[in-house]
């Protein structure tokens, strides 16, 4: 820009040019950037229509300050009030006017200036009439911009029209309330954080606990351990909080399982009298192999007089003196668990059959004193046992199963020769390894239990089939049956069992080591009992004849359901052990595999398939068990297909093996096999061998 000389006065067409007797005319350069800004800036400030404003002089003006842009004769009453163009500049005595311009005047137009004017000097700050003249005018409201980019004197009604339509969108004015800030922890009921706790585990709980204080009073309120079970997370969690729980929770835990905490062994000395302080409203306890002192244990006892369910397994500390406690203090006790105490015997159990009217479970495995003729004259008087499980009692004899189900000299019907006492309530009995129980004691049990549902008489070597044909004939409700290694056994016993009235309702057989046992016996109850779910038949004389029929009854239980299995993905519905058996041959596997991955087509129905719902799991010979695994791991995924190809596939494999040993090593051990096979179904269905000397064979185990 040029350089700015400060004039004497306001230069008027009227006022005197002093020095100056010619006004200069030239065309100054054409300005960029930074000046060119500048300069349209000053034209829109010497506009002729701020004159009529009647605005003041801006406070920020300074006419001594250098480049100060300035108009030129503001005042209405000047003749000339018309601008000179937008790039005239005219300079009188040192002073630099601003250029002014009018909008409509182009910007290159040069006016003509008469030379001959006189120019006359007007005060800077009166005018001709001695007034306040302004000097400068401030721009118009509605020219000057505000901090966002709408003029000042816009209303905010109409602010859209003046905002760019693509970058700044119109918005509502937002009238609705502020939105209040809920606190849903803080406000939550306590009763439903207690309901979200309880979703999560134990130790988890205790780790929330170190959130804040409020929450580690929320995880350990006692209203969250009603049911304190100890023995799936005491190894996940320290003692001492373990011990917190008991005492903080206390008076709400009713069901109390300490098995296995033997962390606590030291903190029963320090904390037994504050916990048991606590805990008054117990009714389930459990301290199974559990290392607790007598005395804890004791006070337990006597503070907890609501206790129904206790079990002591294991606890080697405990004696006769305990079960005194119970018979005096807890009257409501239904359920007791004595097993492998070896400090208790009949003695302390007598007490509380004489004192706990409501007892139906007892469990004494390992107890001795069960010749006790006192104790079981009072076990037979009261009757109210339900379950009574005594296995490894060695002394348990003919004469205390005689008393415990017929009494002291019963009458005697002399039609049928039975006592005529009233039937024992007894629905699950077991008296595994009971070694002196013989066919006279366990007579004695026909028609006495018509409610039985479950029967343990394994490792009895001295029971027969006499001895259990008037069981299976009177108990028409029996499910699970173990005749586990029963050496004299055979197979009248499972005709007895498959033509009597509980064979449409057994689920549970077991045979395993009955090594007199086969085929003529295993049929008859695969076909008359539609309901079984396990049958353990392992060192038994079965045959593959025995896994095709097994096959084919599962076959015939998916056939039977309406609603088929459109998923593709069966259960179990029959677990079968047969291993160690010698006639158990890779084909009856193969059937048992090839019925488990079918599927078939219902006549008169849509050509959907029909995927079987339930299959045979096999344990079978140790050798082809990977590939039965696998296979059944396919069914059960519901990959048929795979299942099938693995089935022919192994298959093709054995045959191929047979085959190239047919003529080579091990022909010899087939054959021999081959007749040893068609010998027992000889034995078994006409009583032996046609036409020869009968060959001596061994009970031992051969496969393959």
């Amino acid at each position: 820009m040029d350089h700015m000389v400060e004039s004497p006065g306001t230069l008027t067409p009227m006022s005197p040019m002093g020095n100056s007797s010619q006004v200069s005319l030239s065309v100054p350069p054409k300005l960029k950037g930074r000046r060119r800004i500048l300069q349209s800036l000053q034209r829109m400030s010497s506009s002729p229509s701020l004159a009529k404003m009647g605005r003041s002089r801006a406070s920020t003006y300074s006419s001594g300050s250098r480049a100060a842009m300035s108009c030129v004769s503001l005042s209405s009453s000047s003749p000339y009030g018309q601008a000179y163009g937008n790039s005239y500049s005219s300079q009188s005595g040192g002073f630099l006017t601003a250029p002014t311009s009018v909008p409509n005047t182009p910007g290159t137009e040069m006016p003509f200036f008469d030379s001959k004017v006189r120019i006359r000097f007007l005060s800077r700050e009166h005018g001709s009439s001695g007034t306040v003249t302004p000097t400068t005018v401030p721009l118009p409201a509605e020219f000057r911009v505000g901090s966002k980019g709408i003029p000042l004197g816009v209303t905010p009604e109409i602010t859209e029209v003046f905002e760019d339509y693509f970058t700044r969108p119109a918005t509502r004015p937002n009238t609705s309330p502020p939105r209040r800030k809920i606190d849903f922890w803080g406000e939550m009921p306590d009763e439903i954080k207690v309901e979200i706790f309880r979703y999560l585990k134990p130790k988890e709980i205790v780790r929330c606990s170190a959130v804040s204080r409020r929450w580690h009073q929320m995880c350990f309120d006692g209203q969250l351990w009603t049911s304190l079970d100890a023995s799936e997370f005491y190894r996940d969690i320290p003692s001492e909080s373990l011990v917190k729980i008991m005492t903080d929770a206390g008076p709400f835990v009713k069901d109390l399982n300490l098995r296995g905490c033997v962390q606590l062994r030291e903190r029963w000395l320090s904390d037994s009298q504050k916990i048991t302080d606590v805990c008054r409203n117990l009714e389930n306890f459990s301290i199974e192999d559990c290392k607790i002192d007598r005395t804890s244990v004791h006070y337990f006892l006597l503070r907890n007089p609501r206790l129904v369910h206790i079990n002591l397994t294991k606890s080697a500390a405990l004696n006769n003196s305990a079960l005194k406690i119970i018979a005096s203090t807890c009257p409501q006790l239904q359920h007791l668990n004595v097993s492998w105490c070896q400090h208790i015997d009949t003695k302390g159990l007598q007490k509380i059959v004489q004192s706990c009217a409501k007892l139906k479970d007892l469990r004494a495995i390992e107890i001795p004193g069960w010749n006790e003729k006192g104790f079981i004259l009072d076990l037979f008087q009261r009757n109210t046992l339900e379950r009574l499980i005594i296995s490894h009692c060695t002394d348990f004899d003919d004469n205390a199963l005689e008393l415990l189900m017929q009494g002291e000299d019963p009458e005697i019907d002399p039609l049928t020769t039975r006592a005529v006492v009233p039937p024992r309530r007894l629905r699950h009995f077991d008296f595994s390894r009971c070694n002196a129980l013989t066919d006279k004691g366990a007579e004695a049990m026909a028609y006495n239990m018509p409610d039985l549902v479950g029967l343990q008489a394994s490792n009895c070597s001295s029971l027969t089939d006499s001895a259990l044909s008037g069981i299976l004939e009177s108990t028409p409700f029996l499910t699970h049956l173990d005749l586990e290694e029963l050496d004299e056994l055979s197979n009248a016993t499972l005709k007895n069992l498959a033509n009597a009235p509980c064979a449409p309702l057994l689920e549970h057989l077991s045979v395993s080591y009955c090594e007199d046992l086969g085929d003529a016996g295993m049929l008859p109850v695969i076909r008359n009992c539609p309901n079984l779910k396990s049958i353990y038949m392992d060192n038994t004389k079965i045959s593959d004849l025995v896994l095709t029929e097994v096959a084919a009854q599962i076959r015939l239980r998916n056939r039977k359901v309406t609603a088929g299995n459109s998923s593709g993905k069966p259960r179990i519905g029959l677990r079968l052990v047969a291993f160690d058996c010698q006639n158990v041959n890779w084909t009856g596997v193969r059937e048992v595999l090839s019925r488990n991955a079918e599927f078939y087509r219902r006549p008169h129905e849509s050509m959907a398939p029909h995927y079987p719902c339930e299959i045979v799991s096999l344990k079978c010979f140790y050798g082809y068990q990977p590939t039965v695994d696998e296979h059944t791991k396919r069914v059960l995924g519901g990959d048929l297909a795979r299942a099938s190809m693995l089935e022919r596939k192994w298959a093709e494999f054995m045959i191929a093996t047979e085959e190239a040993g047919a003529q080579g090593a091990g022909a010899r051990r087939r054959r021999r096999r081959a007749r040893e096979a068609a010998m027992v179904h000889a034995d078994e269905e006409e009583g032996g061998v046609r036409g020869g000397r009968r060959r001596a064979r061994s009970g031992g185990c051969a496969v393959m």
